[in-house]
């Protein structure tokens, strides 16, 4: 006889995440989940269809994976977080993908009766440790999109596709709900939400583009500034079509957080828009905060276009853009409108900025071929070293990069030089996540190459553990390779900069910076079976890259512990 108990909560949960077109489930364990694992169980006996679901060991694992995956497939996945204090625990992640604009509904649960109302008990570990005042979704409202709680079973799979539909449309980010156990055991009806399509776009009008069309049209020094262009579906080859089609030189500020545009295209123009602040006339700012600094800092005679989706981001407290004239809707359609614009240009004007960026452009590949001799002739492991190697090792690959350094930041980007679509991403919000990112990065991305480029602080504050547990569990390898300088440089960066002939100046004493006492990073793969190389010396350097590599290649996550000197 086959057991078919009735329905509840769970399969409507399982049930909407199917209509939301979620692939994957991203769950760190909580007890008021066995409504959906029963779903899901049944699903599976019955064959019938439900989301991947991933059994994952740290918040910061699930929500992170669910980041990377959505950087590439951009659609919302779901995420199961357990009560508030799992919430709390994930939270600095869900912030990042808030920063980052990745889409996901992430959900966790409290009690409602405590025990008191008939039917199954909940267990008393709600009503003395695990709700709080107010429910976990006055805690998720600062860093989501939109955070509420599920009033009932029968509007449970359209609230969930709600909060699907809110997170995918700009700005994307996480959506959040508090689903009460009480809830998920509630019998339900079977009612189905509808499939969830993928949002409309929104269009500047002719009206709108034409005179900004006149405006490049008339500047004589013009430059575009990007941080998230190629973050949208399409956006990086449109920038590309764009900047070639007026010859503009490309910014990309340190602040980028993903490849805009070809790091080694002629049109590329580094990350500091200081050379242009007084000889540019416009300034196109395209899906990008303003790059000026302090906030008061204006160009001296550029009128600034931006070119943005949401260009008044409501998750950043402050803003400043100084803006002469918006575009606003899908960017990738707004360049590409202002590509076919581009007619009855000054050849001479453009001539001239054309050679002045080829030289400009001939001077930073001058200055990273001598940058990379120096490195390689120098004592010890230079980062450049590290980060042209792995350029070198990488050609060809097509590769992704998911950066997670602090102090070599500029130094990856510089070197590695990622030259396509959704070839680098730079982790959001609070350093811990990047192997959890880079994880998600392979899950949608399984047939290329992932590199996690990490600071040996950054690689501390991730949870190891639970990140090897699910790279071997799922099959996920990754190339992770440590800038090891043995010390938080950049928490050291601002007390000698404020203090520079202090006390701590005077006599050495350097607190909160010391990282000489941790042992070997690369060690704590051994016990999954991962490869393993500590390396200290230059001329073991692409040796042991080469063979990380090979590992990855042959199916597990390799971890290469170099010890650079700076």
């Amino acid at each position: 006889m086959t057991n078919n108990p009735r329905i509840d909560g769970g399969d409507a949960v399982v049930s909407a995440f199917n209509a939301a077109g979620a692939d994957y489930v991203f769950c760190s364990s909580g007890s008021e989940w066995a409504p959906v694992w029963e779903a899901l169980a049944r699903r599976h006996r019955d064959g019938e269809p439900a989301p991947r679901y991933l059994d994952l060991t740290h918040e910061t694992v699930a929500v992170g994976m669910a980041t990377g995956y959505g950087l590439v497939e951009r659609r919302p996945q779901g995420v199961l977080l357990h009560a508030a204090p799992g919430l709390l625990q994930g939270s600095m992640a869900v912030h990042g993908a808030l920063l980052a604009g990745v889409p996901m509904v992430v959900a966790s649960s409290e009690s409602t009766t405590y025990g008191d109302a008939p039917g199954h008990d909940p267990g008393g570990q709600w009503y003395r440790n695990l709700s709080i005042v107010g429910g976990p979704h006055g805690i998720a409202q600062p860093f989501t999109k939109w955070s509420t709680e599920a009033a009932g079973v029968h509007t449970l799979p359209t609230m969930i596709t709600r909060a699907a539909e809110l997170a995918w449309r700009a700005p994307a980010g996480p959506a959040y709900l508090n689903i009460p156990l009480e809830i998920l055991l509630e019998e339900w009806d079977g009612r189905e939400a509808k499939p969830v399509v993928p949002p409309g776009s929104t269009h500047s009008s002719p009206e709108e583009v034409d005179p900004v069309a006149q405006l490049i049209r008339e500047a004589a020094n013009p430059v575009i500034v990007t941080e998230t262009a190629g973050r949208e579906a399409g956006g990086f080859e449109a920038l590309v079509a764009f900047a070639e089609a007026w010859n503009i030189p490309v910014v990309e500020p340190d602040s980028a957080v993903c490849g805009n545009f070809p790091r080694t295209h002629p049109l590329h123009a580094g990350s500091d828009i200081g050379p242009w602040m007084d000889s540019a006339d416009l300034i196109l700012l395209v899906n990008c905060r303003a790059p000026f600094y302090p906030p008061s800092r204006r160009p001296a005679k550029a009128k600034i276009v931006v070119v943005d989706e949401v260009p008044q981001r409501p998750h950043v407290v402050y803003q400043v853009l100084f803006a002469d004239a918006y575009l606003e809707g899908n960017v990738a359609n707004t360049l590409r409108q202002l590509a076919k614009r581009a007619k009855d240009l000054d050849e001479e004007a453009v001539e001239i900025r054309r050679a002045a960026q080829q030289e400009r452009h001939a001077a930073e590949q001058s200055a990273i071929a001598a940058a990379e001799t120096k490195a390689a002739e120098a004592k010890g492991i230079d980062p450049v070293l590290v980060a042209a190697t792995l350029r070198r090792l990488l050609h060809g690959q097509d590769a992704i990069v998911v950066d997670e350094t602090i102090t070599h930041s500029r130094v990856v980007k510089r070197h590695v030089q990622t030259a396509d679509p959704d070839s680098y991403f730079y982790v959001q919000g609070g350093l811990g996540q990047g192997i959890a990112v880079a994880l998600g990065v392979k899950l949608a991305a399984k047939e290329r190459p992932v590199v996690l480029t990490i600071g040996d602080g950054a690689f501390t504050y991730n949870p190891v553990i639970p990140s090897y547990d699910a790279s071997s569990a799922y099959e996920l390898p990754l190339l992770i390779v440590v800038f090891n300088n043995r010390v938080y440089k950049s928490m050291n960066l601002n007390h000698r900069r404020f203090y520079p002939d202090g006390a701590a100046a005077e006599t050495g004493e350097w607190l909160g910076t010391d990282l000489h006492r941790l042992p070997r990073l690369a060690d704590f793969a051994e016990p999954f079976g991962m490869h393993t190389e500590t390396v200290d010396t230059s001329e073991a350097l692409a040796p042991a890259l080469e063979r990380a590599l090979k590992a990855v290649a042959e199916g597990t996550t390799a971890v290469v512990d170099v010890l650079v000197t700076r």
